[in-house]
């Protein structure tokens, strides 16, 4: 190595000179001993090789502890709770969890974190940064982890089960979040209303309905929602798309809850009873519904006429009466529907078909309130009762007409005179007056009539 004497430089440099010449001199003896000999010391810093999996290491106390590794031996544990680990640096992570000490912080947001591991991956949320992408889909992923939990997609791996019930998971996580089903735990609860979930992305949720966010909306018609899977579910109204097919006779849903309780209809099964009276119902909602009529509650009230409904459809086929749309036509004879279960009533008339049978006679009907209506003759049941006079009627329909009489509203009205009628059916009878329609004949003398009881009024001068 060569000598360098200080005094050897220009006196006339001063003393700063002086020391910096000597940095320099040191730095270029250091530079020319490195690339002297780099092989040399590469070796010999990485001298120690693990003979599990060939990784080398620069000493055998590095060496010894990588080793933990492969052994499991963990000969560090913590003082809190016990927790063992095959590394300091691990143990020193893990104790931050019980100071809540998080030393490492981003630079963008501030969000800080206890292991500087968590802070490079959270640092790619703000880059975009995806270095671990899927070889079967192309898919990015900003942790490893995230795409082996993906990739199971595509093998249909599940190494993760329930030790009560036995279902499989692809991921760690969602076994946890299942076992919640079983011990009903809800450790996520709303500060608003206390309401309790047991994962914390449906409590973010939850919490919309009191701040009225609706952060995700449909780029077809602006229809906003405060969840991204509703979002997805409307969007399947404008594309048609009924991902979810009944196994047993090939319908359609575009909802998988929808096809669970469809199914019930092939299986019989009715999980849900009312407390009031135990009649089953196949979903959740049909018994909400079904308890209005104990409690009275008709939470939809149109705006036209003040009426309320326990169900919002009904409220929209009602409003119809206001604006006389009658969207659901009949291919046979163009009749118009405000209902579509109306229209596929009357479609019947024209097949001729009667699925509903009674189970006393076997008389069939094409609708299930005439099947209920008729067995009440059998029975002489009368489940629908007048609040005002008592009087007691088999079918639902009939306790809304007579009701009228009680309020004296007639909702249907001439449009040739003004006059109002209780029924649809007055309505008709009364407009053959302007028309000098008489579609009921007498089979003996031919004479015509308006009304079907004018008709059999006339036919007792025969009999």
């Amino acid at each position: 190595m060569a000598s360098v004497k200080l005094e050897d430089c220009s006196p006339t440099l001063g003393l700063n000179v002086n020391i910096k010449a000597e940095d320099d001199v040191k730095h270029n003896i250091v530079e020319s001993i490195s690339k002297e000999q780099p092989q040399e010391d590469h070796k010999e810093k990485k001298s120690h090789c693990c003979s599990c999996c060939g990784r080398r290491f620069p000493s055998r106390s590095l060496l010894k502890r990588h080793m933990n590794i492969h052994t499991g031996e963990k000969p560090y544990s913590c003082s809190d709770c016990g927790k063992g680990f095959s590394q300091m640096c691990g143990l020193k992570a893990h104790k931050r969890i019980h100071t809540g000490e998080k030393p490492y912080s981003c630079s963008d947001c501030g969000k800080s974190f206890s292991k500087s591991d968590y802070l490079k991956v959270h640092i790619r949320i703000h880059s975009g940064e995806k270095p671990y992408s899927c070889p079967d889909c192309g898919k990015g992923f900003s942790i490893s982890g995230s795409l082996k939990a993906h990739q199971r997609i595509h093998t249909g791996e599940k190494p993760y089960s329930c030790s009560d019930c036995g279902k499989r998971f692809s991921v760690r996580s969602s076994v946890k979040v299942h076992m919640r089903t079983h011990t009903g735990e809800k450790p996520y609860s709303c500060p608003d209303c206390g309401k309790g979930f047991s994962i914390s992305d449906s409590l973010k949720v939850h919490q919309r309905i009191h701040t009225g966010e609706k952060p995700y909306s449909c780029s077809d018609c602006g229809k906003s929602f405060s969840d991204r899977i509703s979002v997805k579910v409307h969007m399947r109204t404008h594309t048609g798309e009924k991902p979810y097919v009944c196994p047993d006779c090939g319908k359609g849903f575009s909802i998988s809850g929808s096809l669970k309780a469809h199914q019930r209809i092939h299986t019989g099964e009715k999980p849900y009873s009312c407390s009031d009276c135990g009649k089953s119902f196949s979903d959740r909602i049909s018994v909400k519904v079904h308890m209005r009529t104990h409690t009275g509650e008709k939470p939809y009230v149109c705006p036209d006429c003040g009426k309320g409904f326990s169900i919002s459809g009904s409220l929209k086929a009602h409003q119809r009466i206001h604006t006389g749309e009658k969207p659901y036509s009949c291919s046979d004879c163009g009749k118009a529907f405000l209902r579509v279960d109306n229209l596929k009533a009357h479609i019947r008339i024209h097949t001729g078909e009667k699925p509903y049978f009674c189970s006393d006679c076997g008389k069939g009907f094409s609708r299930v309130n005439g099947l209920k209506a008729h067995e009440s003759t059998h029975t002489g049941e009368k489940h629908y009762s007048c609040s005002d006079c008592g009087k007691s009627f088999s079918r639902v329909g009939h306790l809304y007409v007579h009701m009228r009489i009680h309020s004296g509203e007639k909702l249907h009205s001439c449009s040739d005179c003004g006059k109002g009628f209780l029924q649809v059916g007055s309505l008709k009878a009364h407009k053959r007056i302007h028309t000098g329609e008489k579609p009921y004949s007498c089979s003996d003398c031919g004479k015509g009539f308006s009304r079907a009881d004018n008709l059999k009024v006339h036919m007792r001068i025969h009999s």
